[in-house]
């Protein structure tokens, strides 16, 4: 099984995309899991929900369990499966339920 690390992130993730901010949290997760790049899991609270529509796709990974999609919904049209939310991870994640994040291919994320 890989090494999962989950820190607090080091200052305010925002997520930028279709032109308007979608989240801006000092509150969001670092996860670095082995051979992949860090992610930003950010509390619901700090993210715009109205700008997420659930999606019907869902994912399994076997470290952390099963993950539910989100569409955003933006100006421009809607960003398909441009986040996701493990609802009931595996205990070793339980700091994630119900966080959501982002695919930086999809949405801009940066740490500021």
């Amino acid at each position: 099984m890989p090494e999962i690390t989950i820190t607090p992130a080091s200052g305010t993730v925002v997520v930028r995309a279709g032109g308007a901010i979608i989240a801006e949290s000092p509150n969001a997760l670092m996860v670095e899991e082995d051979g992949h790049d860090p992610v930003f899991y950010i509390p619901r609270d700090d993210i715009g929900m109205t700008f997420l529509e659930p999606s019907e796709t869902r994912t399994t990974c076997p470290h952390k369990g099963e993950a539910a999609h989100f569409d955003l919904v933006a100006k421009s049209g809607p960003i398909r499966d441009a986040a996701w939310s493990y609802e009931a991870p595996h205990d070793n994640v339980a700091q994630i339920k119900g966080m959501v994040a982002f695919y930086t291919s999809k949405a801009a994320v940066e740490l500021l």
